[in-house]
């Protein structure tokens, strides 16, 4: 029959056992849940950049559009000072 201190050694291993069961069940968990905390800030990041970017190709897109209309202005002045400054370049006896 086992003596006092050997069954207080056994229970105290086995104890210990347990509880090195239960750290790296823990120590897996805290992996796990660090891993989805920084996945969950990459898509964070990710997301503040993807706004910054079409945020910056708005401003662009803007100021190509107002280029555009410019552009389109500018041409339409220039259609009309050149109809008015050539008079009839039309043949003459053609009717519209």
């Amino acid at each position: 029959m086992a003596t006092r201190t050997d069954r207080l050694m056994s229970a105290a291993v086995s104890a210990a056992k347990r509880a090195k069961q239960w750290a790296k069940l823990a120590a897996r968990e805290a992996d796990r849940l660090l891993q989805e905390a920084k996945k969950r800030a990459e898509s964070i990041e990710r997301r503040r950049q993807l706004k910054r970017r079409l945020a910056a190709t708005a401003r662009v897109m803007k100021a190509a559009g107002k280029a555009a209309a410019m552009a389109g202005l500018a041409a339409g002045i220039a259609a009309a000072r050149a109809e008015r400054a050539g008079g009839g370049k039309r043949a003459k006896g053609r009717k519209r």
